[in-house]
């Protein structure tokens, strides 16, 4: 007489991990998974590992994580796998005092965050075709090239 199940939230080539109470910044983690939004997953651990950053290696564990419940929880391929989605959450904020000059004190905080991320299993097919715009975007300046020597 367990829990009732419920449906799941992803589709089925999807798979998530949450990385809870991260000693950051929502702003800072951000800018880290920003990095690695959209790239392949062997690209993004790639990336995070020679990051400068200090919160690349929790990042890199919760991509990891993701990793493993596709394999795992839902049978995808590690391989075709592409970080869909990385987006940040505040979680609770410590409050701490600090002691200031003519005794007085201001208010030290120091937030925590928590990061989702979710990676989707693609074909190869759908990601010829997602390269396809960009090549037609390297056309452009071949066209301002032209343009210009018609000028001279």
């Amino acid at each position: 007489m367990g829990k009732p199940s419920h449906e799941r939230r992803l589709a089925n080539t999807e798979a998530q991990a949450v990385a809870k109470s991260l000693r950051i910044s929502p702003q800072k983690l951000n800018l880290v998974a920003t990095m690695i939004r959209g790239k392949k997953v062997e690209k993004a651990l790639a990336e995070l590992e020679f990051s400068t950053k200090r919160i690349a290696g929790d990042v890199a564990k919760c991509v990891m994580s993701a990793v493993a419940n596709a394999e795992n929880n839902h049978n995808l391929d590690v391989n075709e796998l592409v970080v869909a989605e990385a987006y940040v959450g505040k979680n609770l904020t410590l409050k701490r005092f600090h002691a200031r000059g003519r005794g007085r004190g201001s208010q030290i905080l120091k937030p925590f965050s928590q990061l989702t991320v979710v990676v989707r299993q693609v074909e190869e097919d759908e990601a010829e075709k997602a390269k396809s715009p960009k090549a037609g975007a390297a056309k452009k300046p071949a066209a301002k090239t032209a343009a210009k020597k018609e000028a001279k």
